[in-house]
């Protein structure tokens, strides 16, 4: 009889995030073929878990066409050279993609269903721009039911800017240059560069390269830099280039366990799953959906966000984190938050980022073994948000020496 399991992310891994367009890197990859190469990285990784014993594949993208359709955990799996016994799916919450197959493989696994399972996401923005193949339903407009701002993410982050105007620009701007140069510290002492897979990709002029490192970083940016960007969402607006997550392409995928396949192939988890919620807001504000995600998911794990150590909150825009900051009185530049920087300097591949920022927050686990619990959140288009708590294994209880 199956029984109730703890959830544990094993590890997690990603490729190379690239400007998404001709002239990014990955302009002439399918998208399949980065998830593929980072579940085959993630298996290499992790060489004593035996690929049989996957129970499922949980890949997401938000726009399912094309190299991204075709049941991606299925066809990913397969092309990876996992057995054929083993299966997949494909998952879809626009952003939150990759976060929702970690929490729907997990809980299959808290359940006692799964004891392994893979989940990830990737999303090629170049070759998929988001929207493209959708039909929204007339009904949301003609019924009033949604504003037809709500389906431009830069629209309903000028939104924000409109609701809390002492969120102003000059903090945007300020928390965009501080992504871009946290991102290039954390490379800069290798902190990055041991979670993600290489990926050979062919150039414009037919030769062969090897993408190592994220494409879009921008360390040079200055305040003066930010403050002279359009407004592209809105005449006079306050959200840039500068401070917005740019077009990315890239896949994330990470290994999830339950208690008895942890123990019974000597596994070393990096984080334990202590409690995941999912949240709706107004679709015209989509951007503080992590707010009420977060509470609920604080309230199922019995605990406050005092209690948060470490926050890896995705930089779809620096408004939508600073609205969240300010909801629960943490400072723009709160140590805690996303200390090697976010998406607006690596890049958001929509349903790839949820994995990405567990990735980071694992390896940060390790180097804070003073910090119990740490937070993965994100905000979602059309109005909601995703959360979720983990617990660091290499919690001591003791203050970090400075």
């Amino acid at each position: 009889m199956a029984e109730l399991s703890d959830v544990y992310f094993v590890d997690g891994v990603r490729t190379p995030f690239g400007r998404a367009g001709e002239k990014g890197m990955y302009a002439n990859t399918r998208a399949d073929d980065l998830v593929v190469k980072a579940m085959i990285g993630l298996m290499e990784r992790n060489g004593g878990v035996p690929a049989d014993r996957i129970d499922d594949v949980a890949i997401a993208a938000t726009s399912q066409t094309g190299d991204q359709g075709l049941t991606l955990g299925r066809t990913a799996a397969i092309l990876a050279g996992l057995p054929q016994t083993v299966p997949g799916l494909a998952i879809e919450r626009m952003c939150a993609g990759a976060m929702t197959a970690v929490t729907t493989m997990g809980a299959s696994i808290g359940v006692g269903m799964y004891d392994l399972a893979i989940a990830g996401g990737v999303e090629h923005m170049g070759r998929h721009p988001i929207g493209s193949n959708a039909d929204p339903n007339p009904r949301f407009v003609a019924e009033k039911l949604v504003d037809p701002g709500a389906l431009n993410m830069g629209v309903t982050a000028e939104r924000i800017h409109d609701r809390f105007p002492h969120l102003t620009k000059e903090r945007a701007d300020r928390f965009g240059m501080l992504s871009q140069q946290k991102v290039q510290a954390a490379y800069d002492a290798g902190r990055i560069q041991p979670d993600l897979v290489p990926v050979a990709v062919a150039r414009p002029d037919g030769a062969w390269a090897l993408a190592t490192e994220d494409e879009g970083r921008r360390p040079e940016t200055t305040m003066e830099g930010l403050a002279s960007l359009k407004t592209p969402f809105r005449p006079h607006g306050r959200v840039t280039a500068g401070t917005s997550s740019p077009l990315t392409d890239g896949a994330t995928v990470s290994l999830l366990a339950g208690s008895a396949a942890v123990k019974e192939l000597g596994l070393a988890p990096k984080m334990r799953m202590v409690s995941f919620a999912f949240a709706g807001v107004q679709p015209e504000i989509m951007g503080i959906g992590p707010i009420p995600s977060t509470e609920k998911a604080l309230a199922k794990a019995g605990l406050t966000i005092d209690d948060i150590g470490l926050f890896e909150l995705n930089e779809a825009f620096a408004i939508q984190v600073l609205s969240f900051l300010d909801h629960f009185g943490i400072a723009d530049d709160d140590p805690r938050v996303n200390p090697w920087g976010g998406a607006i300097a690596v890049g958001h591949p929509l349903a790839a980022s949820g994995v990405r920022l567990m990735i980071q927050l694992a390896a940060q686990f390790a180097e804070h073994p003073e910090v119990r619990y740490g937070l993965t959140a994100m905000c979602v288009g059309l109005g909601q948000g995703g959360s979720v708590v983990w617990e660091n294994p290499h919690y001591t209880g003791k203050k970090k020496r400075k």
